[in-house]
């Protein structure tokens, strides 16, 4: 006898539904869409850090070119005034203050080139944002007016690159008490 077995076996394929990727389909392409748009902005963000990168390089290069331009330039003119002070060197005594006066108009003339200008210190009152002042000093001047130049100042265009070192008056002084009292607590 043979035993047949009248259970129906179920379809594994009929067992799915039909529609079960049409209905994933939607979610999965927003899904998609959406790596595929992370993924462009990525990829242009990386090229603009690259971009920016490359452009602070280059500025960089620019800058450190344009410094030595200008530095290569006032060498080229300070050497001119090397050269002269060699000649005033081997000149005789006679002509040795000429030669040197000459050196010393073609240095102002350099430095006025490369916007390089002195301060204008003395019998001017004094600042602090223009002379440093080293000493002070009685004299016939009113208090505060600078009375001697030490080391000149100058200024580059605007700004002041180095402070004139000056002497600044005390006032008129009848005697030394006067200069004690102004010193003693």
């Amino acid at each position: 006898m043979e035993d047949h077995d009248t259970t129906p076996v179920p379809d594994i394929a009929a067992a799915e539904p039909e529609d079960s990727s049409s209905s994933l389909s939607p979610e999965c392409d927003e899904l998609a869409e959406q790596k595929k748009q992370l993924a462009d902005a990525n990829e242009r963000y990386l090229r603009l850090a690259a971009d920016f990168d490359n452009y602070r390089k280059r500025v960089a290069r620019d800058q450190e070119s344009l410094v030595h331009h200008a530095n290569e330039r006032f060498a080229v003119d300070v050497l001119e005034i090397a050269d002269n002070l060699e000649r005033a060197l081997n000149a005789d005594d006679k002509h040795l203050r000429t030669g040197v006066e000459r050196i010393r108009s073609l240095l102002a003339d350099i430095l006025a080139r490369h916007g390089i200008s002195p301060v204008d210190a003395l019998k001017k009152t004094f600042d602090p944002s223009e002379h440093e002042a080293i000493a002070h000093i009685p004299s016939d001047e009113k208090e505060g007016v600078v009375v001697d130049v030490v080391s000149p100042g100058y200024r580059m265009h605007k700004k002041v690159i180095r402070y004139a070192k000056v002497a600044v008056s005390n006032g008129k002084t009848k005697g030394k008490d006067q200069t004690t009292k102004k010193d003693s607590p």
